[in-house]
């Protein structure tokens, strides 16, 4: 279920609308199994993923001064580890992306789709948030775009990594679902333990989630119509869309 946390920062109006684009596979998936996959963090091709800023990186090189001098060794070797550390908690951790737009996004139909075969699946903030029944804590929020370069992350939680990308990602205008499973073992943290493998379905609600259905632009009259019957065979009434991408000009 959803669960709030300082760091994943909530939009202005949560009624504005959010998109998921894929496969017709993947749709299939997600009538069948009435879950939504969750990614392991590692897994989602960003080499960046969950990683710090050039700032955070340098700024593990400077000792306080308020440390004595023979506890100034140990702490520099610990902070030098700290990249390690944080480059394992990504298979900690799992991620299901939204694109928040009030319209269709031409970029996302061509980044996610390898044929005219897909679709969108057109929810808002509010529904995603409320379609998150499973009984597992979820962080939702928005994804900060930064500059690696000259900019920084608070490193004062975990998790705000995760909810930061390159500049070079800001037309993906990412909401990002999060769940972060701790490796315990024996009461203390063991970073070499299993938590998630490739991904974790997570239980929504079909009917809070998914406003309507969006059918890919240039798909055939077909691909329309067998969306619609495979969404009424498993009982839904979504309301199914051809891409507005497609309507002719006025001139």
């Amino acid at each position: 279920m959803y669960k709030e946390h300082p760091v994943f920062v909530q939009p202005p109006n949560e009624e504005i609308k959010v998109w998921r684009y894929m496969n017709f596979a993947k749709l299939v998936s997600l009538l069948e199994s009435r879950c939504l996959f969750f990614s392991r963090a590692d897994k989602q091709g960003d080499p960046f993923e969950g990683s710090y800023p050039k700032i955070n990186v340098s700024a593990r090189l400077i000792v306080p001064e308020e440390i004595p001098e023979p506890s100034r060794s140990s702490f520099l070797e610990s902070m030098k580890n700290l990249g390690k550390f944080t480059k394992e908690w990504r298979r900690h951790v799992a991620v299901n992306c939204w694109h928040m737009n009030e319209h269709e996004s031409a970029a996302m139909w061509k980044t996610y789709l390898t044929s005219a075969e897909g679709i969108a699946i057109q929810s808002t903030y509010k529904r995603l948030k409320v379609s998150l029944i499973d009984k597992e804590p979820i962080f939702l929020g928005m994804v900060n775009y930064i500059d690696y370069q000259t900019e920084g992350i608070d490193p004062r939680n975990v998790l705000s990594a995760f909810m930061h990308k390159r500049k070079s990602y800001e037309h993906e205008r990412e909401v990002r679902a999060l769940i972060i499973r701790f490796p315990i073992a024996d009461d203390a943290l063991d970073l070499s333990k299993e938590t998630i493998t490739d991904g974790i379905r997570i239980m929504v609600s079909m009917e809070n989630l998914i406003e309507r259905i969006f059918v890919a632009p240039a798909s055939p009259v077909w691909i329309e119509e067998l969306v619609k019957s495979v969404v009424a065979k498993y009982g839904y009434t979504f309301e199914i869309k051809h891409s507005g991408l497609d309507e002719p000009p006025l001139f």
